[in-house]
């Protein structure tokens, strides 16, 4: 599993680009707004190319393999609901119309892709070279999952976020919109949009969420090829996803729960590596275990209404 051909990363990639090329030069090519049927319809169309990859990686890799790939794919998938969540505030903080908030989101995935490999490679790196990082990953896989739980009406500030700061030293900013577009002429000078800053602060908070799922998945398997592509596919469905919950959201409140539980638990599954492995079915069945549980009580236990 660890010898992948070349060529399959390469077609891979390949195959991906094509995706998001078709998606925004055909599908999206004019900005509109994305309404629940259209959100539901690309949301299905993913999980389905998802779990027909997941079905070639079973035959080709074998059932360890596809398990795996599985298991990265629903923890990868179900944390990435909690970076949904966090856009809402963002584009809510920013008033970003929603004729562009797909742009926003294609641009914050293909970065998000970059991103997400640099890190797979540094995580795969570490615990080669360094086996005792494996320790250092449970550990603070099991402490984040308690600060997420603990944190879950935490206020998100933007103007908060470094990077944003230091642009703005860099670069002048619009006051306005204009369209679609991330850079702006106002009496010849070239200025930034609103557009532009929400892709940075979109790009920024994505970095910190990584720091959390990489070393989940990496609880669950080692295999560069399986911890990527599980990781690729749950972030191009993440777009689709977000249409979905940004009109169920009240829904899934209990979710945030759930999924505190779930890096606990890959957490703990890392610590006792070298004392007993826990197998994959199970960990899947304890992943998907958790998730399923977590919506049914958001379901039966709904929030009481704000006076």
């Amino acid at each position: 599993m660890n010898h992948i051909p070349v060529i399959a990363w390469v077609a891979f990639n390949l195959f991906i680009i094509a995706m998001l090329v078709l998606d925004l030069k055909v599908f999206h090519r004019r900005p509109h707004e994305i309404r629940m049927r259209e959100a539901l319809g690309w949301s299905a169309f993913w999980i389905a190319l998802s779990l027909l990859f997941n079905l070639g990686v079973y035959i080709w890799l074998g059932r360890q393999a596809g398990l795996e790939f599985l298991t990265g794919y629903i923890i990868e998938k179900s944390l990435s609901v909690d970076n949904i969540f966090v856009f809402l505030v963002i584009f809510s903080y920013f008033r970003v119309p929603p004729l562009y908030q797909h742009k926003i989101l294609f641009w914050g995935v293909l970065g998000a892709l970059v991103l997400r490999a640099v890190f797979i490679l540094a995580g795969i790196t570490l615990i080669n070279s360094f086996h005792w990082i494996i320790y250092v990953f449970g550990a603070f896989l099991v402490v984040s999952g308690i600060k997420f739980a603990l944190e879950k009406d935490k206020e998100i500030d933007p103007e908060k976020n470094i990077i944003l700061r230091i642009f703005r030293r860099v670069m002048p900013i619009s006051d306005q919109y204009d369209g679609a577009r991330f850079i702006t002429k106002v009496d010849a000078r070239r200025l930034a949009t609103p557009l532009l800053v929400v892709l940075l602060v979109v790009e920024t908070t994505d970095v910190i969420f990584a720091v959390d799922s990489i070393p989940a998945i990496l609880a669950i398997t080692r295999d560069a090829f399986i911890v990527y592509t599980s990781n690729v596919f749950a972030i191009l469905g993440l777009r689709a996803l977000y249409f979905v919950l940004s009109r169920l959201k009240e829904i899934f409140h209990h979710l945030h729960y759930g999924l505190s539980i779930i890096l606990v638990f890959v957490g703990i599954k890392m610590l006792l590596a070298e004392v007993y492995e826990i197998p994959i079915s199970i960990a899947l069945g304890a992943v998907g275990g958790i998730l399923a549980l977590s919506i049914v009580l958001s379901l039966i236990f709904k929030p009481k209404p704000s006076d």
